[in-house]
């Protein structure tokens, strides 16, 4: 069997990207080309690697640059700095210097997060929020220094992240209704609907605080950026005499401190064992699985998304031939191509490289490059061409994934074939899509003004094809169009402020919502045109993402880092968080399960899979592909993850108004 591709989620865990293979060379013409089986290859992932000894240098290096900045100001403190001594010197420094507060916790936050134990580590976040809590403690309680952070700037990286996310799911979360409608939506509605039930509902059964029922939610779901959708409610709702926001946005961070703990453990333990315990051989079933599932080659990701450039595997190789069969001699390259389907990309007469687009006739001696299967190389061109040379510049082709717009209305109602002999010279076409959605690429398919072809081949057969067609390039590119994202972000800010009275009560979508929409629709219009507003890369998108959330986490920690003391000061409250949060990580995802099992009669390992997309726990699908040596869980991963994140985040804010 052939390599497997494999790609990185936003999340940084391995998983199976079936559009890379998807998006490999195909054939070596614009034909479609036959399917080819692939394999599996495993990520071994270490406990400790040497990445995580230098974050944590760094930080250490940061914190002793942030002492030496204190000791530096010691001669001009100032009299309010003589009590303090040089610790608290420096946590003054913090609350003075937000920046050097802000960056510290993720300098620790990172490293800590990733320090596992049993294989389960708390992550980036709840490193950070960990991380932030102590820091903003022992600066009051140790120094009376209360750190206060603007506003602001929380809710700037909050709508930053939600519109990333947005920007993430998007795509799946529209083609996932179309295609999926049913079952792997209805396995993501049960778990968010039970969680919100468990979370909120045990909540409010025990009389915890306001607060702590969405804290629930967020940390039995691991999702953190439902803090912020429950603190972009405080608009909407007033707390209880007695009760300071500042002490709910406390138990927020509490309640989520405790429930993301466990949460994290348990849905891995049991996403792992779950077709064990019903007797399902998890190695049988991936292997069943593969067969039921073509390999998962059958879906390709969305038009102008990083992912759609990835070459992956293909058995297309470039290789160079000495022209000594006579019956060539003479003929032209697209003459050899039409009776052949193999392109010549260069041709080297007397020691000069020509331009193959000149087509003149081929003589003696010339060296020609051809794209081809591997087994046409070895079987039939030798024969038909000549001897195989070793010329690494006759090589040199740079071949590569783009995506053309199909823009001029002559190429409307034409086929394939019409079109192949056109424009189809050198590049084969991996997939076509049409408003979104990817639509057979056979040789009588019609063409449409507005299709997106994604092609692979030499650079200048691209740049051609695109000019003959009428559409742009789009490639895969490491730049990001700021201007489509500022504006996404205003309409979606403004969306969620809008409020409309339903029976005297003001109803508002909320800004986490409008934002995470606006990333949603933005991204949905870019796979029906690659070229609208972009481009966007993954690393941007991926950055804006991690940083947001992160950064978000760092300022509530620091706002509200003494009062989360305080939430744990009553035994019975940590008791009751423990109860909750465990149930709510692990009962929901559970039903799903049964739902999958018996009465959508899905196959355990890509029900597995679900679940874990519904929980939205990428650890927890690594575990079952782990468990079933099998890529399948991922098949069935992307529709809930999508669903249940937006539910989830809708649940949340329901929970803050409700409590």
């Amino acid at each position: 069997m052939g390599p497997d591709p494999s790609a990185t989620l936003s999340y940084g865990l391995p998983m199976l990207d079936p559009a890379a293979f998807a998006a490999s060379g195909g054939g070596p013409s614009i034909w479609p080309s036959e399917k080819w089986g692939i394999g599996m290859s495993r990520t071994v992932e270490h406990l400790v690697e040497r990445k995580y000894f230098v974050s944590l240098l760094l930080a250490v290096l940061v914190t002793a640059g942030v002492f030496g900045v204190a000791i530096a100001q010691e001669a001009d403190a100032g009299p309010t700095y003589d009590d303090l001594g040089l610790i608290g010197r420096f946590f003054l420094l913090l609350k003075d210097q937000p920046f050097l507060y802000l960056f510290l916790a993720l300098a620790l936050g990172y490293p800590l997060g990733r320090l596992s134990a049993m294989g389960v580590n708390l992550g980036a976040t709840a490193g950070t929020l960990v991380v932030g809590i102590v820091l903003a403690n022992i600066a009051f309680l140790g120094f009376d220094v209360r750190f206060s952070i603007p506003g602001i700037l929380s809710t700037v990286f909050l709508m930053i992240f939600m519109y990333a996310i947005g920007l993430r799911v998007g795509p799946q979360f529209f083609s996932g209704l179309a295609r999926d409608g049913g079952g792997l939506v209805v396995i993501a509605v049960i778990i968010v609907v039970f969680n919100w039930i468990i979370a909120f509902g045990g909540a409010q059964l025990v009389g915890l605080a306001p607060g702590y029922g969405p804290g629930l939610i967020s940390g039995s779901f691991t999702v953190t950026a439902v803090i912020g959708v429950a603190q972009s409610a405080f608009g909407a709702w007033s707390p209880p005499e007695g009760i300071t926001l500042d002490q709910v946005g406390a138990n927020l961070a509490a309640g989520y401190a405790v429930s993301y703990i466990l949460s994290s453990l348990l849905i891995i333990l049991l996403i792992k064992y779950l077709p064990s315990m019903f007797g399902y051989d998890p190695v049988e079933w991936g292997k069943k699985a593969e067969e039921e599932y073509g390999a998962g080659i059958d879906d390709a990701a969305p038009p102008g998304t990083d992912f759609a450039f990835k070459m992956g595997y293909s058995p297309l190789d470039v290789r160079a031939y000495k022209v000594e069969n006579k019956e060539i001699f003479g003929r032209k390259p697209s003459e050899i191509f039409r009776e052949t389907d193999v392109p010549i990309l260069r041709v080297m007469h007397n020691g000069v490289w020509k331009d193959v687009e000149d087509d003149e006739p081929l003589a003696e001696d010339d060296v020609i490059t051809v794209r081809a299967d591997v087994e046409q190389h070895i079987t039939r061109d030798r024969e038909a061409v000549g001897p195989e040379v070793s010329d690494k510049e006759s090589r040199n082709i740079q071949i590569e994934v783009a995506e053309i717009v199909i823009g001029k209305s002559e190429f409307a109602g034409k086929s394939l074939r019409d079109l192949a002999g056109q424009v189809g010279y050198g590049l084969a076409l991996n997939n076509l899509f049409r408003g979104g959605q990817e639509i057979p690429h056979l040789p009588d398919t019609v063409i449409e003004v507005g299709d997106v072809a994604r092609i692979a081949g030499p650079t200048w057969a691209v740049d051609r094809a695109a000019e003959k067609l009428g559409g742009k390039v789009v490639r895969a590119t490491t730049e990001t169009e700021v201007t489509s994202m500022a504006i996404a972000l205003f309409i979606g800010f403004a969306v969620g402020i809008i409020s409309i009275p339903i029976g005297g009560i003001p109803f508002a979508l909320g800004t986490s919502a409008g934002c995470i929409l606006a990333g949603i629709v933005m991204s949905t219009l870019r796979t029906r045109n690659p070229t609208f507003g972009g481009p966007v890369s993954e690393g941007a998108r991926s950055l804006l993402q991690g940083l947001g959330l992160n950064m978000f986490i760092a300022v509530l920690a620091a706002n509200v880092g003494p009062k989360v003391v305080d939430s744990f000061s009553d035994p019975a409250v940590v008791l009751w968080l423990a109860v909750f949060g465990s149930l709510a990580a692990t009962v929901p995802a559970f039903l799903a399960w049964l739902f999958g099992l018996y009465i959508l009669k899905m196959n355990p390992i890509v029900l597995a899979g679900a679940c874990a997309g519904g929980r939205n726990s990428t650890p927890a699908m690594n575990a079952i592909q782990d468990q079933s040596k099998s890529f399948t869980p991922a098949i069935g991963y992307p529709v809930p993850y999508a669903v249940s994140t937006i539910l989830v985040l809708i649940g949340g804010y329901l929970a803050m108004v409700l409590s």
